[in-house]
């Protein structure tokens, strides 16, 4: 049975508003006991990017957020789109209901998608035992939608043990379908207004996470900010309205099965046409207010977090890039990061709406051209460079 603390653990948090306030552990509070860690990633995603399949890749990593909200009933669900996957927390009541999520989303992904997704569920009292810890907290990205951030290392060794077999979930049977309510693959990819669209993951180096990695991510999350709108990638007003047939193709294999798939497809289609009227007429359509939901799209846009890592997928001027990357490679001279880094001409958005008639829809910034997997490709080749010359990984560091 789940108890009504547990339920509310997440939702009680405090918010913090300033995006630097991720590096500041005054803002995290530990996982109560009992809970566990939800992981999911692709295997080989960047092989099925460089076969352009970036929107099956960020539609999977999706799905498991959606399986898993709608399948705990939790809209206040803490979790981290990583692009190729997700990481969610659960208070333990709910461990069996998460299993059954995960679990069909793979079956789904696997006869959906074409991909394979690998996925496990590990207590966090695992995490504490082996010398890490899972800490979270709450940013505030808008008036009404707020992301969890993640710190303490338990995030990199659970999606570690899971990438080494351990604690890993078998698919569901075949035919096995999760509840993906709201899953939606609209939006064609942004292109950059500035320069280049970035998508950057810093860890710790050598040193851990201690004031000088902190003082790093609050330096490059400054330059960032320099920017306009901070580097945001999606245009203040919503991004240029465009039919996506992939998108819609896609969308439709989430709502409903190969037997029902044709008539789903131009439900999605009707439904994709009418908001691109309204977004390209700048016309209401009954209570739904297409400048609003423009302004809330952009808003709850989650182009840059923090679990064990800095992750950001930003639109910024190769000048200030290039300022940027100065920054991080000062930093990996010092023994305070390692990173990894793609450039890319676009942006992909990925998104969870319930209801457009509500204002609490999210939606998930990735680069469009391989963005953080290929991002994470870069920071293991670095990684590897380390080891040879070490011996170690350094701690903190998702292997």
């Amino acid at each position: 049975m789940v108890q009504p603390a547990d339920r509310e653990f997440y939702a009680n948090l405090p918010l913090f508003e300033a995006f630097e306030g991720v590096a500041d552990e005054a803002n995290y509070r530990p996982l109560p006991e009992g809970w566990w860690l939800a992981v999911a990633d692709i295997v080989d995603s960047t092989g099925a990017i460089a076969e352009g399949r970036y929107k099956s890749v960020n539609m999977a990593g999706a799905s498991v957020i959606s399986a898993l909200m709608n399948a705990l009933d939790e809209k206040n669900l803490a979790f981290v789109f990583g692009g190729d996957g997700a990481l969610a927390v659960v208070p333990g009541g709910l461990a069996a209901k998460a299993k059954h999520a995960l679990a069909a989303a793979k079956t789904w992904v696997a006869e959906e998608l074409g991909l394979e997704l690998r996925a496990a569920i590990v207590p966090v009292s695992d995490v504490r035992a082996n010398g890490f810890d899972m800490r979270v907290a709450r940013f505030k990205a808008s008036e009404v939608v707020s992301y969890a951030m993640f710190s303490g290392g338990g995030a990199s060794w659970a999606e570690a043990e899971m990438k080494a077999g351990r604690y890993q979930i078998a698919a569901a049977p075949t035919g096995t379908r999760p509840d993906l309510t709201g899953l939606s693959c609209r939006w064609n990819p942004i292109v950059s207004h500035h320069g280049a669209i970035v998508s950057i993951i810093a860890v710790p180096g050598e040193r851990g996470i201690g004031p000088e990695f902190q003082a790093l991510i609050g330096d490059i999350v400054e330059l960032a900010e320099g920017e306009e709108r901070g580097g945001h990638p999606v245009p203040e007003n919503g991004p240029e309205p465009h039919l996506s047939v992939r998108g819609i193709t896609v969308e439709s294999r989430a709502v409903a099965p190969r037997g029902r798939r044709s008539l789903a497809w131009f439900f999605v289609a009707a439904q994709s046409l009418a908001l691109f009227l309204c977004f390209r007429l700048g016309i209401n359509f009954g209570p739904f207010d297409v400048k609003r939901y423009a302004r809330d799209l952009a808003s709850n846009s989650d182009f840059r977090k923090f679990d064990d890592a800095l992750k950001m997928t930003i639109d910024v001027s190769l000048d200030r890039l290039r300022r940027i990357e100065e920054r991080l490679k000062q930093g990996v001279a010092a023994g305070i990061c390692r990173y990894g880094l793609h450039r890319q001409d676009a942006a992909l958005m990925t998104c969870i709406v319930p209801t457009p008639m509500s204002r609490d829809h999210m939606h998930f910034i990735d680069g469009a051209a391989g963005g953080y997997a290929v991002a994470a490709r870069n920071l293991k080749a670095t990684l590897a460079g380390s080891v040879s010359q070490a011996g170690s990984l350094p701690s903190m560091i998702k292997p």
